[in-house]
């Protein structure tokens, strides 16, 4: 992380359980918020005063359905990142967005990579959130870009590479 704190742009994060078994609220609470702060402290989105984004955790069911009726797929997916909007004047925010998780796929995925259930809700709200401020991994070069940011993201927290084989 930068060793400037001024650098860390202060971020509320909201965690909404909507659907779904997950573990202990104050546990996830406090990983949405630390990997939020991580990403924000690496990436160095230019952010509004005030800049909030929401985790909302789910279920199967639901994300299926929001996966359905936003991306035209059938099937749930682990993570979908909603932007509030474009930047406007060069800023995010002040809302950033939704980041939506899905217990069972995420659980069933941290389960078939023998990784704990923790650091792959890390990763994937990374994810989600370098999504919110304008990263990408449609083509190539930007998926080499932002696999590297989640990669370094990732390392400062003290958690494996994800994309290691």
């Amino acid at each position: 992380m930068p060793d400037d704190p001024a650098l860390v742009p202060g971020i509320a994060v909201d965690t909404l359980v909507e659907a779904g078994d997950w573990p202990d609220y104050a546990a996830i609470a406090s990983i949405a918020g630390t990997a939020i702060a991580a990403a924000a402290a690496r990436a160095r989105p230019v952010l509004a005063p005030g800049a909030e984004v929401t985790v909302i955790l789910t279920d199967d069911q639901h994300i299926r359905a929001l996966n359905h009726r936003f991306r035209g797929k059938d099937a749930p997916t682990n993570v979908l990142s909603f932007a509030a909007g474009p930047p406007i004047a060069g800023r995010h925010g002040p809302l950033l967005g939704d980041i939506v998780l899905a217990r069972e796929t995420v659980a069933g995925e941290a389960a078939d990579r023998d990784i704990d259930l923790g650091h792959h809700a890390t990763h994937l709200i990374v994810h989600g959130f370098l999504h919110l401020v304008g990263y990408d991994h449609e083509t190539e070069n930007e998926a080499v870009v932002m696999e590297g940011l989640e990669t370094f993201i990732m390392e400062d927290l003290g958690i494996a590479d994800p994309y290691a084989s």
